[in-house]
């Protein structure tokens, strides 16, 4: 039976599930960052998963990338299977700038985390599942 890791559960939000993820969104608004958690026991790598799951999965994360793409100052997509710390598969997809607080470093580990008010979180969750919808 799926479950979520403890770590990805603690830092992220649920927005809605997607046909093979669960979509999350980073509780950290320095970046407009989402990761996409397919919802299957014991996978790690991404190998794990069937022809079929790899495509639904890759055009899951291009929907995402495109809803991440259009926000103000976006110029890089970051895709990122590490697993280095959590284990789970899963899959970040951050949008980037030369503005942000970690350009152009990568965005682990660097300062402390902005999290999102309780409106800000409603109204991202909102323009996610809107933005999702229309594909």
């Amino acid at each position: 039976m799926f479950q979520l890791h403890k770590k990805l559960a603690e830092d992220s939000i649920h927005i809605c599930d997607l046909k093979l993820s669960q979509l999350l969104l980073m509780n950290d608004k320095r970046y407009p960052w989402c990761i996409l958690v397919p919802k299957k026991p014991n996978l790690v790598e991404l190998y794990d998963l069937d022809n079929n799951d790899q495509k639904v999965l890759l055009h899951e994360i291009k929907i995402i990338s495109d809803l991440i793409k259009v926000k103000d100052g976006i110029r890089k997509m970051n895709i990122a299977l590490l697993g280095n710390k959590v284990k789970q598969l899963h899959v970040n997809v951050i949008g980037r700038s030369e503005n942000d607080y970690a350009w152009p470093d990568t965005v682990w580990d660097k300062g402390t985390k902005e999290k999102y008010t309780q409106n800000e979180i409603t109204s991202l969750v909102h323009e996610f599942k809107q933005g999702y919808v229309k594909y």
